[in-house]
């Protein structure tokens, strides 16, 4: 797989898990909105929004080689953790498999943030 810019290899595994999270939080959201039970989800869906927009902001500031990328993967890791907490709540297989990617962005944001 190519690097962004030959990032180091951390950074772009990190960067790798932000788009892997995005993209199955966006799928997720979608799916959940579709779901006979989606006002129930009201808070899921919302914090779906919001681990996929820090995902993708995070994604581009390491791409850039931002100096505040640590501080917005910490950011990150915080609001995966949330994100894969509400989602393991839906036994819908489209929230477990979000709810792993979460975790495994949140474990990869940490290690960046450090």
């Amino acid at each position: 797989m190519p690097t962004v810019l030959d990032a180091p290899t951390k950074m772009q595994t990190c960067i790798d898990a932000c788009n892997a999270c995005m993209q199955a939080c966006e799928e997720c959201l979608s799916l959940c909105l579709q779901e006979a039970d989606a006002k129930a989800r009201t808070h899921c869906i919302n914090m779906l929004r919001d681990c996929a927009d820090i995902c993708a902001m995070s994604a581009q500031y390491m791409a850039r080689g931002s100096h505040h990328a640590k501080q917005l993967c910490s950011l990150c890791a915080s609001i995966c953790d949330a994100c894969a907490s509400d989602c393991a709540q839906f036994r819908d297989p489209h929230c477990q498999r979000c709810a792993d990617a979460c975790q495994a962005c949140a474990n990869e944001c940490r290690k960046m943030a450090q």
